[in-house]
């Protein structure tokens, strides 16, 4: 009877364990037409080594994912050392991508460990996204990084509040100054630039968000409490003649955001919105208000999203600030993508300067080959002012090769 029973309950405890895993090896090649600069190089390859697994038994669930890369530009570290927080300058050799522990219950997810927060309903800008810090080593191709937190999510299904609390700072990665993507505009005079390290701020960030979903409509209210992951800079000059000599520290100012987002279907459309208004409570950096609207079209095999992101200065700060966020705002953003059959795709995204100033522009074409391979080829154009944020990498328009083995 006892080993009846005993056998019985081992067989419900193995049905609800369920183990899944992923990954692929790529190879990245990119090619650049023009020099930068600062940088005549024509020619970046890189590869890629990806594994995820999640593991879930009852209401338990465990992820987590490890990264493996180099590439030909060093902007790849080349060090054997395993990288938690991802506070490098460059990308390191090998990196925990995630690794958190999740407890699920109908109305009720609470999530430790390092993970990805994401926030908005919005396309390729997303104002109050301040949980979801990026790799901007290449300024427009983007990867999300995963932030150490604790993350409770409870409601039904009209409403679900949503807490964020992360007691370490994660910073975007933004470009290297001794390559292309630099965010320092090219000087008519010699240059020498050094970094200092930064001092990571000591203080945990908060966020808490509000969503509701009504009769034919969704929208949410959010607050953030804690840092920029995109740094500001200050500077001192060592020598001035005949080389510019300085150093530049990046500093990460106070940042306090309330935002809003709203989702409205309407007739063949959906209408989407979201803003945030950003403060600096010390006055360390601008305080600004950032907005999206958009329209999207699911159309057959075709997906079609338009709109418009613009942004207000409130208050100018007295630092300068890489204001990636704000890179492709007063502009009309457009992304569209259509599926040729089960192995085939093409896909379109840009942003257009409201005043012609800048221009960036991506056509990509997609296809599979068997059950484990896939080629991409890219074609990125970029032009505008040198006084632009786009305009400033006018010189780095480039075509892209990626071949993926996923498994």
């Amino acid at each position: 009877m006892r080993r009846a029973a005993y056998l019985a309950v081992t067989a419900t405890v193995l049905a609800a364990q369920d183990f899944s895993q992923r990954g692929f090896l790529e190879f990245r090649g990119v090619g650049f037409p023009q020099a930068a600069h600062n940088d005549r190089s024509h020619a970046v390859a890189a590869v890629l080594l990806r594994y995820e697994a999640t593991y879930r038994v009852g209401g338990w669930r465990l992820a987590g994912g490890l990264d493996a890369r180099t590439d030909t530009h060093h902007e790849t570290e080349r060090r054997w050392a395993l990288s938690l927080l991802d506070r490098e300058r460059q990308r390191p050799s090998f990196a925990v991508r995630r690794a958190s522990v999740a407890y699920e219950r109908p109305g009720l997810t609470v999530e430790l460990g390092k993970q990805f927060v994401r926030w908005g309903k919005t396309d390729i800008v997303n104002p109050t996204d301040r949980f979801a810090p990026r790799d901007y080593l290449a300024v427009v191709d983007t990867d999300f990084l995963a932030v150490p937190a604790v993350r409770v999510a409870a409601g039904a299904q009209s409403d679900t509040v949503e807490l964020v609390w992360a007691p370490l700072f994660t910073p975007s990665r933004i470009p290297l100054l001794n390559q292309r993507w630099t965010p320092v505009a090219a000087s008519p005079v010699p240059a020498e630039l050094r970094e200092r390290p930064p001092r990571w701020p000591r203080r945990p960030q908060f966020g808490a968000r509000w969503n509701h979903v009504g009769r034919g409509w969704e929208g949410s209210l959010s607050l953030y409490e804690g840092y920029h992951h995109l740094p500001a800079f200050q500077g001192q000059a060592l020598a001035r003649a005949p080389v510019l000599r300085a150093e530049l520290e990046p500093v990460y100012p106070r940042l306090r955001m309330y935002g809003a987002d709203a989702a409205l279907p309407a007739g063949p459309v959906t209408l989407k919105a979201e803003a945030a208004w950003l403060r600096s409570p010390r006055n360390q950096a601008d305080e600004y208000l950032l907005y999206v609207v958009q329209a999207e079209r699911q159309a057959g095999d075709w997906f079609l999203v338009g709109g418009y992101a613009g942004y207000r200065n409130t208050r100018l700060g007295p630092l300068p600030l890489f204001a990636a966020d704000r890179g492709l705002a007063r502009a009309f953003l457009g992304r569209a993508g259509y599926t040729i059959d089960a192995r085939r795709s093409v896909a379109f995204e840009g942003a257009v300067r409201r005043n012609g100033d800048g221009l960036w522009a991506k056509f990509e074409y997609s296809q599979s080959f068997g059950r484990h391979w896939r080629a991409t080829g890219a074609f990125t154009l970029i032009r505008g002012s040198p006084l632009d944020f786009l305009g400033r990498y006018r010189r780095n328009s480039h075509v892209l090769l990626v071949v993926r083995y996923s498994f």
